[in-house]
């Protein structure tokens, strides 16, 4: 008989459902609770080995539980100064939609000695714990509080978990809390600041909302900033010297050393003096062995990144359809910034799933036969989640045409990560011509190895060299002074955008792909595919007019820090990483960052016009940047 009874919590209908499964081995009582369709309670029993034979309900909540909100004084956009909602009261609130999973907890906890929470294992789902932690004791104050360390869905893990508590992270509870707060308040302040002083410049943003967001800002000043320079750019004539060499009948293109110059007269001179030369030397003859070096272990934002440039997908999509096979359980949890596997990985037992059936089973089967090399390891790991792998096989045509094409990219990247390099010998040949060095390379591919999985990398052998001897001369074939004109650079992709939030800390891993798609709701953005990329192409993004004006309305007002630059933004993420590892407070970095903000604020209201005038400018007047 059990002795005692427990509470379990999970962030999501899928994984309670999954985890009831596998802990009560099919003997599930699934009951429906009042007031949500979408949330059940499954009561079965299992024996926990810190508190022996328990009576279990395992429920969920869906995602956050609370939300942080200002007092109903402060609701009327007009109800006082933007400036006060910087310090204005708060209430944490619950939806009327979440009220019903909020007492469900709260009954469920009066019956029940143990709360063991089942929230994802990163700094959100820690916050959420918090939540569901707080609704329980409302309804018992002396439950015990466990967390559940868990990166996947697969029935031995669950187990391992379920055997294996650990205490909840207040650290991160009180991170999020802070930046949901900071949240609030900077994004209501100047949201309101700005929609209430410019919708009346013009009819079409008379209803429109003009938010802000201390990430997205800065998200849409990369794209502004890119599209400047594509606009501003005046190409440059330069000019060059082709030298040719035919040798048994195969043409050489040689490659000058200095590429081009913006001096034709100079480059004249060059070229006149290699001409009364004539010989051209063999200055260097090398061969050697090269490789190309296998993906490292798949981290979020590299999913994003290439998701985005080769499967024809949003960043939101791919998480959304990630989030989908994790629930499913055929992928780990695809939040993670790690990019190298613990030593304890079983790889042997993933790999050998993959071997069932799917175009790259037999090449699974290889690595199981022998061909298998341990994964190289990169620099991140946040102690929390291995990289993003497959789980369970899932057998392509039971998926649907994204989950497929998401599956089959971390299918193939893990069994990539587990190959070898590919190996080729290169071939490089320096020749000098009067004054001048050329040189030519060439690349012979011996075995693709890893590539033959990953169909995302390409690697090709080059136009084989002819030989050529240290030392010999010949008289090039032909040679020729070009001119050519330098080219402006593309258009922000997706890929790109991804990768510049990511090295200016703009987000989190999970969040980019919310900020991208938040500029784009908020009509500050426009996207279309790359030009002349064919209907493969990526994604480009352009601003429209009030996006355009808004970045350079902020530059104009000539702030210490602009808020279209990551640096505030940036400060305020590694604040939230102090409270982490506990070198600073919740209520320290919520007063360091309101201060901040108050500043930037306290200018721009200020110098109000010079937003509006940049609107009026672009938007009212279509002006061109």
């Amino acid at each position: 008989m059990p002795t005692q009874k427990i509470l379990c919590v999970a962030e999501k209908p899928a994984i309670a459902k999954a985890v009831a499964n596998h802990l009560g081995g099919g003997r599930v009582n699934p009951r429906a609770i009042r007031g949500n369709q979408y949330v059940k309670n499954y009561e079965f029993d299992f024996n926990f080995q810190p508190w022996g034979n328990c009576s279990v309900v395992m429920t969920s909540v869906l995602g956050h539980l609370t939300g942080l909100d200002f007092d109903k004084k402060y609701k009327s956009w007009k109800s006082c100064p933007p400036s006060q909602l910087f310090e204005a009261e708060t209430d944490i609130t619950i939806d009327k939609d979440k009220q019903a999973l909020a007492t469900n907890i709260q009954q469920q906890a009066r019956l029940a000695k143990i709360l063991f929470i089942w929230t994802d294992c990163d700094r959100e789902g820690e916050h959420i714990g918090g939540e569901v932690r707080d609704q329980a004791k409302k309804g018992n104050p002396r439950i015990l509080v466990k967390r559940a360390k868990f990166s996947n869905t697969e029935r031995a893990h669950v187990v391992h978990a379920a055997h294996t508590p650990i205490d909840m992270d207040e650290r991160q509870v009180n991170a999020v809390a802070a930046r949901i707060e900071l949240d609030l308040r900077i994004g209501s302040s100047f949201t309101r600041l700005q929609s209430l002083q410019l919708q009346s410049l013009d009819e079409q943003l008379r209803d429109q909302i003009i938010s802000y967001g201390s990430c997205q800002f800065p998200t849409l000043g990369f794209v502004v900033d890119r599209y400047s320079r594509v606009r501003s750019f005046k190409p440059e004539t330069f000019w060059l010297i082709k030298l040719i060499h035919v040798r048994d009948r195969i043409k050489v293109n040689f490659s000058w050393r200095r590429v081009h110059l913006f001096d034709r007269a100079v480059v004249t001179i060059i070229f006149e003096a290699c001409l009364d030369v004539k010989l051209a030397k063999v200055t260097k003859v090398q061969q050697k062995p090269t490789s190309k070096w296998r993906p490292l272990p798949l981290t979020t934002v590299d999913l994003q990144m290439q998701g985005s440039r080769f499967l024809r997908m949003s960043s939101q999509q791919i998480m959304s359809v990630a989030e989908k096979l994790y629930q499913k359980g055929f992928i780990s949890y695809p939040r993670t910034e790690t990019d190298q596997f613990p030593k304890e990985f079983d790889f042997n037992a993933i790999i050998q799933r993959q071997t069932q059936g799917n175009p790259w089973g037999p090449y699974a089967q290889q690595l199981v036969n022998g061909g298998f090399r341990t994964p190289r390891s990169g620099r991140h790991n946040d102690q929390a989640h291995p990289p993003i792998h497959p789980v369970n096989f899932a057998a392509l045509d039971a998926l649907d045409a994204q989950e497929k094409r998401v599956y089959e990219f971390v299918c193939r990247r893990f069994l990539a990560c587990c190959s070898e390099d590919a190996k080729g010998q290169a071939t490089d040949i320096e020749i000098v011509w009067g004054s001048e060095t050329f040189h030519t390379h060439g690349l012979l591919v011996l075995e693709r190895n890893y590539l033959d999985v990953y169909v995302y990398d390409k690697w090709e052998s080059s136009q084989q060299l002819p030989d050529y001897t240290l030392g010999e001369t010949f008289e090039p074939t032909e040679a020729n002074m070009v001119d050519g004109k330098t080219t402006a650079p593309g258009y922000l992709t997706e890929p790109e955008l991804i990768g510049l939030m990511d090295a200016n800390g703009i987000g989190t891993d999970a969040t980019m792909a919310e900020h991208i798609q938040k500029i784009q709701d908020r009509s500050y953005v426009n996207t279309r595919p790359q030009a002349g990329r064919g209907r493969n192409s990526v994604q480009e993004f352009i601003p429209t007019t009030l996006g355009v004006a808004l970045i350079e309305g902020y530059d104009n007002v000539g702030l210490d820090v602009s808020v279209s630059k990551p640096f505030l933004r940036k400060e305020m993420e590694l604040k939230m990483r102090a409270i982490c590892e506990g070198r600073k407070t919740r209520t320290e970095v919520v007063q360091e960052s309101l201060d901040q903000y108050r500043e930037v604020f306290v200018k721009t209201q200020r110098e109000i016009q010079v937003l509006k005038d940049s609107v009026t400018k672009y938007v009212v007047n279509g002006g061109t940047v």
